[in-house]
């Protein structure tokens, strides 16, 4: 069977290392360091998970049909790979935020800043323990 494929999008230095734990995992990182190349990522390999941080939208045109940066990655992963799982971490003043994303987009998990690896590693287990069965 082959390894499930993760894109790790990070885009700030909250994001946690979790290199080590997606090796141990038997999970495939392609490791991105923003939302514009996560898409050309996107159109060239369908993720099975996805990793990211959910930024709101402060006072840009994020405010209209967008809510933040990750609204056009999640859309255009509807279209080619609507089956992969997504965990959302977020800051705990923007929670509110990512609950709406919560309500346009299918997320598996938000969880809030700061994360622990064991938190993503409990999330991704069963990501793919659910892929095996």
């Amino acid at each position: 069977m082959a390894k499930p494929v993760l894109f790790s999008i990070v885009e700030s230095p909250r994001h946690p290392k979790l290199s080590a734990l997606y090796r141990r995992l038997g999970i495939e990182e392609t490791r991105l360091p923003s939302q514009r190349k996560a898409i050309q990522a996107l159109k060239r390999r369908a993720p099975d998970l996805v990793v990211a941080e959910f930024f709101y939208g402060f006072g840009n045109n994020y405010a209209g049909a967008n809510l933040g940066n990750l609204d056009v990655f999640l859309a255009g992963l509807q279209k080619y790979s609507p089956a992969a799982r997504v965990i959302v971490l977020v800051d705990k003043a923007q929670r509110r935020y990512a609950e709406k994303l919560a309500e346009r987009f299918p997320l598996h998990a938000v969880l809030e800043q700061p994360v622990q690896a064991s938190e993503v590693e409990q999330l991704l287990a069963q990501c793919v323990q659910t892929e095996i069965e």
